[in-house]
């Protein structure tokens, strides 16, 4: 039984692309509620971002953030998300949580982390939300990609897309 059956269940594709020497970067994003949608009708629904100041980790989180901060806004919290992602980051943050927070935010290094203002948002946001976050194998030949991948296609092509249009 899926157990975000009595509840809305959003899914959530994001991805990012990057200059890492100019430290721009775009992060796209596909927020839908049923998978059996035609891809072609989709593409209109994939939102970019521009983020600037960035890295690709960043920018993964940066995005990620984002679109979680806007369905709270849209939908509330009474809502089931399902975040699809390449960025393995972003996958272990969840269990990655008690450690960052007892730890407050400071390496074994004793050395602030990089980004750790967006690991806190990151978790004021999952906090009160049912949502499960699911890797996703980017950049795959079209023979292996099935209907999730060819989604996450579209936030792929979308971010880099708008970063070579930039530059």
């Amino acid at each position: 039984m899926n157990k975000f059956h009595d509840v809305n269940h959003l899914y959530v594709f994001t991805d990012g692309s990057v200059n890492s020497k100019l430290k721009v970067g775009y992060g796209a994003y596909l927020v839908v509620s049923d998978l059996s949608q035609p891809i072609n009708t989709l593409q209109d629904a994939v939102k970019v971002k521009r983020f600037e100041q960035t890295s690709s980790t960043k920018l993964e989180l940066q995005t990620v953030v984002c679109v979680l901060g806007e369905i709270v806004l849209a939908e509330g919290r009474d809502v089931a998300i399902s975040v699809y992602t390449d960025c393995q980051n972003i996958i272990g943050l969840p269990n990655r949580r008690i450690r960052l927070e007892e730890n407050d935010y400071f390496s074994s290094k004793n050395k602030r982390l990089n980004n750790h203002e967006l690991y806190q948002e990151f978790y004021q946001l999952i906090s009160d939300l049912n949502c499960e976050f699911i890797k996703v194998v980017g950049h795959q030949v079209s023979s292996k990609k099935d209907g999730i991948d060819r989604l996450f296609g579209l936030v792929d092509r979308a971010s880099r897309r708008a970063l070579r249009e930039e530059f």
